[in-house]
């Protein structure tokens, strides 16, 4: 009886230590797309007021666990009894992320001639201002929440293809551990950079003489945050449309061979860029196209 007991621990060390060694490695695969997921979320989480940073980025790490639940034993699923969902997930994903990416790219050259609130003073008007402002936020909230479960359906994806044909316990103890860490990792790191002027302000108050290293250190953080979030805005866009075609590059046959003469990371953005211009003018033509129809129905 003490010999079975003492044999199932022995197992389950054994286990363990096998899912330590796979999570290491398909943490090492999923790099290049949780390093993307760090740039994209960065850039959402940032451009809100100082005191609602943290509220914010944590409804979205809230938001991006509940991803990872969801998508986790759909993803076991998919694998076992129709693995050409995962693929046809996967693709449409790209789709919405290329859209997105090129987006941005497009409001850059063409910026809204509405973009911004106006400044008003009568209370009635602030009133309206912070509501504007609420609903913005939550608008920003779910974007971001709705692209980490792209990304995450990516990542969960990646890491599942290191154990195929590995016992199922085996698989969720492995993908579950990259999920983990995938979340806690990438949020942690926002966190860190969204409140960077906040931990400058604190070392320079450590200390009264300017040329002190906290006061040195402090001031270079604060200053260098705007430039931090500017670049990240730019960095989540590249992102984006990179991991994008990234996902079309991988998944259909004929694409593997497109712009061969071109670096990977180039082909990835510039396949991208493409698709996410097609999928937009797409947008903006069936938009166009039902505004006229319902203009003539009135």
């Amino acid at each position: 009886m003490a010999s079975g007991f003492f044999a199932l621990l022995d197992d389950i060390a054994s286990l363990m230590d096998d899912v330590v060694v796979m999570s290491k490695i398909s943490t090492k695969k999923t790099a290049g797309i949780l390093g993307d997921d760090l740039a994209v979320n960065a850039e959402k989480a940032t451009g809100f007021l100082a005191s609602r940073e943290l509220p914010v980025l944590w409804a979205i790490s809230k938001g991006s666990a509940l991803n990872k639940l969801i998508i986790l034993p759909v993803a076991f699923l998919l694998s076992a009894f129709a693995p050409w969902g995962v693929t046809l997930a996967l693709i449409l994903g790209g789709v919405y992320l290329a859209f997105e990416g090129f987006e941005k790219v497009y409001h850059f050259f063409f910026p809204h001639k509405d973009e911004g609130f106006e400044i008003n003073h009568s209370e009635e008007d602030v009133i309206l201002s912070d509501e504007d402002m609420r609903l913005t936020e939550k608008m920003k909230v779910k974007s971001a929440i709705f692209t980490d479960f792209i990304l995450s359906v990516e990542i969960v994806i990646i890491a599942l293809g290191t154990v195929i044909g590995k016992p199922i316990l085996f698989q969720i103890l492995v993908v579950s551990v990259v999920a983990v860490i995938a979340t806690i990792g990438v949020y942690g790191i926002v966190a860190l950079i969204v409140r960077m002027d906040d931990f400058g302000l604190k070392l320079v108050g450590l200390s009264d003489n300017k040329k002190s290293i906290s006061n040195i250190v402090g001031n270079l953080l604060i200053k260098t945050l705007p430039w931090v979030i500017k670049s990240l805005s730019v960095i989540g866009t590249i992102a984006l449309l990179m991991v994008a075609g990234g996902i079309f590059v991988h998944n259909i046959d004929f694409l593997h061979h497109f712009l061969e003469i071109l670096p990977s990371f180039i082909k990835d953005f510039v396949v991208g860029l493409i698709v996410g211009s097609l999928a937009f003018f797409l947008v903006k033509a069936f938009i166009f196209i039902k505004t006229k129809l319902l203009k003539k129905k009135q």
